[in-house]
């Protein structure tokens, strides 16, 4: 999920076509080739889904799910990632492996699989499980934006822990959690078991990135890293500075592993984006939660709703 405004994605639609799409060579409905400019609606699982196509990039679409902002795909260059939070956690993709290294991924949320087709184009013969509770959402973006075929991407349709709870221990490279329900990340995907079982499934070494959402007094974002911290010894949160001082809802993408993070060339890499962030880490970030305690499964609850401007 991402704030509206800040994403720098082409929310509005174009003139509307009267031409149908149809199937092309390749497999691809010409909506899904980006050559039908019209909006597309269908209700899914989660609420209304809806594809916009982006004003500025022939071929690129925004997916929203009742209004929301989930993801944004460019299928002809999908290494462009034009939500802030998503290019955050692409750098981090960029800096867990030397260039080019090919990762096993697991993604906790699908949304239009922005991220895994980001990691096959820059990783390619990665290998990757999307694991998404929507079915008809994955039916939805499979038909309209699909895939490469040769990309080594698997798609699974069930709830994020229990899809979590089938991969094999030390089989990731990386675990990429964005999961939000009614613009919510539920409850048991915020405690200490559920990044127990995600440090689990991680290969030594490996790191845990988080999408979380939060505003002021930012009481579940302070919460999320005292829970990280009891799992993983090394975190860094990267996030807008207006985030930080509490003054609006956002975005914050939190890093975990067990070994030093590359927090200088993260820092470096968010400073300089189109919508510069600040990453913080170690003492300075553990200041930060100002003494709160993880939480558990007994106690979790889902993140914040977003206030009513937050996509508008």
């Amino acid at each position: 999920m991402a704030r509206q405004g800040a994403s720098g994605a082409g929310a509005g639609a174009r003139k509307r076509s009267d031409r149908k799409a149809g199937p092309k060579a390749d497999g691809r409905t010409e909506r899904g080739a980006g050559r039908r400019a019209e909006p597309l609606a269908e209700p899914v699982g989660g609420g209304l889904a809806e594809l916009v196509p982006d004003r500025e990039r022939p071929h690129a679409w925004t997916l929203t799910l009742d209004g929301a902002p989930q993801s944004h795909v460019d299928l002809d260059d999908p290494t462009f990632l034009s939500f802030e939070y998503q290019r955050r956690i692409g750098h981090i993709a960029d800096l867990v492996a030397p260039p080019g290294q090919p990762l096993h991924v697991v993604h906790l949320g699908g949304g239009a699989f922005t991220l895994a087709r980001y990691i096959a184009a820059t990783r390619p013969r990665s290998t990757q499980q999307i694991v998404e509770v929507d079915a008809a959402l994955v039916q939805l973006v499979r038909r309209e934006l699909p895939l490469d075929p040769q990309a080594r991407i698997r798609v699974r349709a069930t709830d994020a822990r229990a899809g979590l709870g089938k991969i094999q221990d030390g089989w990731a490279d990386l675990v990429i959690a964005d999961v939000f329900s009614g613009a919510r990340t539920p409850a048991h995907l915020t405690s200490t078991e559920f990044l127990a079982e995600v440090r689990r499934v991680l290969k030594p070494g490996g790191s845990y990135v988080a999408n979380l959402a939060d505003g002021p007094p930012l009481t579940h974002l302070r919460g999320q890293i005292a829970t990280a911290a009891t799992v993983f010894p090394e975190l860094a949160l990267a996030a807008d500075p207006t985030v930080w001082r509490g003054r609006r809802f956002g975005n914050a993408v939190l890093l975990a592993s067990d070994l030093p993070l590359k927090v200088a060339e993260l820092t470096r890499r968010v400073a300089t984006d189109p919508h510069p962030g600040r990453v913080e880490h170690g003492r300075a970030l553990a200041d930060f939660t100002g003494g709160a305690p993880p939480v558990n499964d007994a106690d979790a609850k889902p993140s914040p709703p977003p206030p009513p401007s937050a996509f508008g």
